[in-house]
């Protein structure tokens, strides 16, 4: 039979994620559409507590601010254009009042600190190898908030600065939390704003620092999302209609290799009711009195009743329940 594509040997994760597995995940946009899938199919999953991350110093620092026990406060925070921002964190933060945005802020911090002692596997998701150094400090911001460019350096991070700056972290997280797993991926988003070759390099600085990281720390494993949108998807019609993104089709293929080499494989029925219960909860009834759709409404909850002796309830999981039981009649 004639070949059309480049198939990419995914070699198995050295271990797989469980629903007994506390899951915290950081980076760039991919990063929140991998783990926003396990979350949906009932996964107990932090998903970045500050806003989306492209960089890895980024990253590091988020993860040293969650083991540091660090809280912000006023200092931490800046007004730009009548909106309070926080450079360590994404615009989604960001608002009028200052007390709503450092609350809203130290809210999900704690809420990660708590996911992260719990952990069990930790996915770390690198966009871009470029950042944005804020001048007046020399410190590499997580969003510059359409602060004007001229107060900041623009350059491209080496692979030996992202490889000393995250191996020290990773190191101590495995010795504080021996049980934890990570999970390090190259987001296959490509960043043209940089320009298509300053894309090419940036992705290939990323490559590069995470497969020392890998090679040099235990418990660490590789999955090539990267790789499987360059090669084995090697077709615009696999990007959105942007020519950035992956499209919807594309998300479900790499999805699919991550459920078949990194989660459970006798956990599969499963997430196949998980998945159902999903689907069941986006049904929307014309007549949500009738009989038939009542009947409907009870099998759902028998099924999440089924469910509660096999996995933990976590916090999708009880809005799911919540959702169907307020449909009661």
């Amino acid at each position: 039979m004639l070949k059309l594509k480049t198939d990419i040997a995914v070699p198995a994760a050295p271990f797989r994620i469980t629903y007994n597995d506390t899951i915290v995940s950081l980076g760039s946009c991919f990063a929140q559409n991998m783990a926003t899938r396990l979350e949906q199919q009932l996964y107990t999953t932090c998903i970045n507590p500050f806003g989306v991350l492209y960089n890895p110093f980024s990253v590091r620092n988020s993860l040293a601010l969650l083991v540091n026990n660090y809280e912000f406060g006023t200092q931490d925070i800046f007004e730009h254009k009548g909106i309070w921002n926080s450079f360590q964190h994404h615009s989604s933060f960001s608002g009028l009042d200052p007390k709503v945005v450092l609350n809203h802020i130290n809210y999900e911090l704690n809420e990660a600190r708590q996911h992260l002692q719990n952990a069990k596997v930790l996915v770390l998701t690198f966009g871009t190898a470029w950042v944005y150094e804020l001048k007046k400090t020399n410190k590499v911001v997580s969003n510059c908030h359409r602060v004007p460019a001229s107060k900041f350096r623009r350059r491209r991070l080496t692979v030996t600065e992202i490889v000393e700056d995250l191996r020290k972290l990773l190191q101590y997280l495995q010795e504080k939390l021996p049980h934890l797993k990570i999970i390090l991926t190259v987001s296959p988003i490509r960043h043209l704003k940089d320009g298509m070759i300053e894309n090419q390099i940036s992705k290939s600085t990323l490559l590069l620092a995470v497969h020392q990281l890998v090679a040099e720390l235990n418990h660490t494993y590789y999955f090539p999302a990267y790789e499987v949108m360059q090669d084995d998807l090697r077709d615009y019609r696999f990007y959105d209609a942007d020519l950035v993104h992956p499209s919807p089709v594309a998300l479900d293929y790499i999805w699919q290799l991550f459920e078949t080499h990194c989660l459970d494989p006798k956990e599969q029925k499963l997430r196949q009711i998980a998945t159902k219960l999903q689907r069941a909860a986006t049904h929307r009834a014309f007549q949500p009195e009738s009989e038939e759709h009542q009947q409907f409404i009870q099998k759902q909850l028998r099924a999440l009743q089924r469910l509660t002796t096999k996995i933990p309830a976590s916090p999708i999981f009880k809005a799911l329940q919540q959702h169907f039981e307020q449909q009661v009649k």
